[in-house]
């Protein structure tokens, strides 16, 4: 039976607990215990007790042990409890919400120069630029040795540093050093975690006790934020360069929370958050979202939770937006505090061509490195000819190695990894394998280091193969690998599986908030596994090349460190401001950047504010920022009472007595929303408060891309004067639109932009104008 909440009307029981975890028989279909996680009002703790772990364990927990004691970003605990211990506590009049244990998924070296950065030039120049800050990463650890984390010529530790370098399976104090300052590990909720089970502390190949990596993810994430450079790499002859993170001096906290094929815990990542803030990190990279597809609302999403108490402490928080696209409303990690990054393409691929006998070439892509095929022509096969989705799909054991021996075998993409079907088909005999997309996936591909000569193509390609395949009596095809090539246009272009709007949350909130490249992206490697993630992959690489948003994320984890060490004054949403209005929205032939999935144009619904451009972010000349109580109000916007937005904040909270409006959020982004049921002309109306961050004595005149025919735009004042003593001005944007003359596109909305401009600065506000009732 589903998971069912009673959750009390908010506006009527404002002052109420805010939900009751009840209804245990329909939640819980048996009497296991299950790790849950409490929040409790921390002011409630009776004076008799010295800490609040010996209040929760003596008041709430006498019977069951406490995993988790959260103090920092959170106040509360999680433990292992049946349903009947649960709704015991739930009852107790300091619980403020309860929330069981779920487990979320990991969002799975030319980049930083594809950001507008150069060696020797601008945030790269200076000799230690980015070594006063400190980047926490949240992923599968790290694998200490590699080069990426030397701390060659770096200067000492900043003092103001109070982490651990936490000990255990092949992994000691020694393993840290001025690069990699920090290590600890959380698996209290995944060794409870039914599912899971206890970690196996004996069999290394399976995991590590320990902050060292066994995936290989969060190796590749660190680095990507904050690697050194000055040495070749290389994924097996593929992407050869200068081996660089975006932040290559700042140092590096790892948390893993996240664990070989076990995925991440709630109950984890939020002790995580606490320890992280309390060690002191300045930015926090998260590659995690929910994997189950369902946005949570905030006072029950603990990455919303977490993440809002590091950015009031003036913590940063990039999260990647999901690789659920190109599906619509798909984007996850919706907080309007967090950061929120899809992916796009560099300028460098990977080609290769699938040549068919009949002369026919197809383009598609292979990160492939063993002996080629040389030209030689073999027999094609499709087993979804069989009419069995499993066999189409190459799962394990699905084929006969009597269809496939000696062949080259077409799959279909999805269902199950694509290099696992690589090896179901070597494993049948095959030579060779071609991974054709289904609609859903479109054209976009990534590359995969293959077991066997394989090729990933797009959806056209995959039917034309397949038409071949039936059509001809004798049907052969070759692989070509091209190697690496650079330069590639257009570039970027948004990746298929990049995560897209509107926020199922509150759509009045742009999300994402900006891309950053995602596609094919070069970094370190776990020593653990081989490039395929693999048990039976025996190579080991020291670089891999993956995609996914949890590779753009750590891109933009990495600027906020060079942007912090250039504006230590700056606060977690000036810096995202500054990425989102100077982010373009242009490739490289200077043209509107398109959609990898479906060749057309791509819209904010795409890629938020644009494509981050570090180098213009240094200096943006205007940001908008926002405080705590900017937060607080806009929860109170969307009808969070007092009470529930205690969950998220912590710290009491009150809302004004009229009711704040949701357009008037200082966010770098506007979005009209005109109800469904509107048959005329209707308006909406956003107040703005931007801060000069340029030169004293500017003055600044606006600029409106108009979203569509029927929608007029006005901005008052047209003209923002600043000088020493006027750094902050406000103006009102007014959208008004005649629903009976707009044409919506495709994607249900319409888009524009407003621009301010003072002849050197740049600052880009998308507007988005959709007919949608509030969610």
């Amino acid at each position: 039976m589903a998971k069912q909440v009673l959750k009390l009307n908010l506006p009527q029981f404002a002052f109420s607990i805010v939900f009751f975890f009840v209804l245990f028989h329909s939640v819980i279909s048996d009497e296991a215990s299950k790790t849950f996680i409490f929040r409790v009002d921390s002011q409630s703790k009776p004076s008799v007790f010295p800490t609040h772990y010996h209040w929760y364990t003596s008041e709430f927990a006498q019977q069951t042990h406490i995993l988790h004691v959260y103090n920092t970003v959170f106040h509360g605990f999680s433990a292992l409890l049946t349903p009947q211990q649960v709704a015991s506590i739930s009852q107790h009049p300091s619980v403020l919400a309860v929330f069981e244990d779920r487990r979320r998924q990991l969002h799975t070296t030319r980049s930083p120069q594809f950001l507008g950065l150069r060696n020797q030039r601008g945030l790269w120049s200076e000799s230690d630029y980015g070594s006063d800050v400190i980047v926490g990463v949240f992923d599968t650890g790290v694998w200490p040795e590699h080069r990426s984390f030397s701390d060659l010529n770096l200067g000492p530790i900043p003092r103001r540093w109070k982490g651990a370098c936490e000990t255990g399976v092949r992994f000691s104090s020694k393993n840290c050093n001025r690069k990699l300052i920090g290590a600890r590990f959380f698996s209290k909720g995944h060794e409870a975690g039914a599912a899971s089970g206890p970690l196996n502390p004996i069999n290394e190949t399976v995991e590590f006790r320990s902050p060292r990596d066994a995936d290989g993810h969060g190796t590749h994430t660190a680095s990507t934020a904050a690697g050194r450079y000055a040495f070749q790499a290389n994924m097996s002859g593929y992407a050869s360069g200068i081996a660089k993170g975006v932040a290559p001096k700042a140092r590096l906290a790892v948390y893993k929370v996240c664990w070989k094929n076990a995925g991440c815990f709630d109950s984890d990542i939020l002790a995580a958050f606490d320890a992280a803030v309390v060690d002191g990190v300045d930015v926090i990279s998260i590659s995690i979202g929910g994997g189950d597809g369902i946005a949570s609302p905030y006072y029950l999403d603990p990455i919303a939770i977490g993440s809002y108490g590091a950015v009031a402490r003036g913590v940063f928080v990039s999260s990647s937006a999901g690789n659920d696209g190109p599906s619509g409303m798909s984007v996850t990690n919706l907080a309007p505090w967090l950061t929120t990054v899809g992916a796009g393409t560099i300028d460098r691929d990977f080609p290769a061509q699938v040549i068919l006998g009949d002369g026919r070439k197809l383009s598609g892509v292979s990160l492939y490195s063993g002996a080629a095929l040389s030209g030689k022509m073999y027999q094609l096969v499709y087993p979804g000819k069989s009419g069995v989705l499993g066999d189409s799909l190459c799962m394990e054991n699905s084929l006969d190695s009597n269809l496939v021996k000696g062949k080259i075998v077409v799959c279909d993409r999805g269902s199950s990894p694509r290099v696992a079907k690589g090896l179901v088909v070597k494993k049948a005999g095959g030579v060779g394998m071609i991974l054709a997309n289904g609609i859903s996936n479109g054209e976009g591909l990534v590359g995969d280091a293959h077991l066997l000569p394989a090729c990933a193509i797009g959806s056209s390609e995959g039917d034309a193969i397949k038409k071949y395949i039936s059509t001809s009596a004798n049907p052969t095809a070759t692989i070509d690998f091209k190697g690496t090539i650079l330069g590639i246009k257009p570039a970027p272009v948004i990746a298929s599986f990049s995560a897209r709007g509107p926020n199922g949350l509150n759509p009045q909130i742009l999300k994402p908030d900006l891309i950053a490249p995602g596609v094919n992206i070069i970094a370190a490697w776990t020593d653990a596994v081989g490039p395929t993630g693999l048990d039976s992959d025996t190579r080991r690489t020291e670089f891999n090349i993956l995609s996914g948003t949890s590779m753009a994320c750590p891109h933009v984890s990495g600027a906020a460190a060079l942007l912090k060490s250039a504006h230590p004054d700056w606060s977690p949403a000036v810096i995202r401001s500054a990425m989102m209005t100077t982010a373009t929205v242009l490739d490289n032939r200077n043209q509107v950047m398109t959609d990898e999935a479906t060749g057309n144009s791509s819209t904010p619904y795409d890629f938020g504010a644009g494509h981050l451009n570090l180098g213009r972010a240094m200096d943006p000349g205007l940001v908008y920022d926002l405080t705590n109580n900017d937060y607080v109000n806009f929860l109170c916007s969307i009808g969070y009472g007092p009470r529930v937005i205690q969950v998220i904040t912590r710290a009491p909270a009150s809302c004004p007595a009229r009711k704040p409006s949701p357009t008037n959020f200082n966010y770098p982004s506007f979005v009209a929303m005109f109800p469904v049921s509107s048959k005329g002309v209707a308006s909406m109306t956003f107040i703005r408060t931007v801060t000069n961050v340029g030169s004293a004595n500017s003055v600044y005149r606006v600029s409106v891309e108009a979203p569509a025919r029927g929608v007029t735009v006005t901005v008052k004042p047209s003209r923002l004067v600043f000088s020493e003593a006027v750094k902050k001005q406000s103006y009102v944007v007014t959208v008004v639109g005649d629903t009976r003359n707009m044409k919506m596109g495709q994607s249900g909305a319409v888009f524009g932009s407003l621009t301010w401009t003072d002849g050197k600065h740049v600052v880009r506000s998308p507007i988005v104008v959709t007919q949608m009732e509030p969610l």
